[in-house]
C-alpha cells in the first residue's frame, strides 16, 4: 500500500476547536505520517526547506518546498507523507473543520 513505517513522524496538536485543527509534524530523514486521509480541507505550510514524498497509494511523488511555502489539499484525499529530505523538516498543518466558524471569528 503505503510506505513501511520504521520511523514515525511526530505529530503535536497545537491547537483543536470547534473551527480548526491546527498540528506541527517533526520528521527525521525517512519518517512518515502512515497511511491516513483528512476529514476536512487543510493547508500545510513548510517551516524547512525539505521534500515530501507523497505516497497515493499506486505511486510515491517527491515534491521539494521551500521555507514558508504553503499547500491545500481538500478532504478525503488517502495518501502517505516520507521525509525524502536528508535532514530534519517540519511542517505545520491547518485543518479547517467549519469555514463558516472562521468567517465568524474573523469578524
Amino acid at each position: 500500500m503505503a510506505f513501511t513505517c520504521t520511523i514515525p513522524a511526530v505529530a503535536t496538536l497545537q491547537q483543536d476547536d470547534e473551527a480548526i485543527r491546527i498540528t506541527r509534524w517533526d520528521f527525521e530523514p525517512g519518517a512518515v505520517t502512515g497511511w491516513h486521509s483528512h476529514g476536512w480541507p487543510y493547508f500545510v505550510v513548510m517551516l524547512v526547506d525539505g521534500t515530501l514524498r507523497i505516497h497515493d497509494g499506486e505511486k510515491a511523488t517527491d515534491v521539494p518546498l521551500v521555507q514558508g511555502q504553503a499547500y491545500m489539499r481538500q478532504a478525503g484525499i488517502q495518501h502517505d507523507v516520507m521525509n525524502g529530505s536528508p535532514h530534519p523538516i517540519a511542517f505545520i498543518e491547518i485543518e479547517v473543520k467549519q469555514p463558516a466558524a472562521l468567517k465568524q471569528l474573523a469578524a
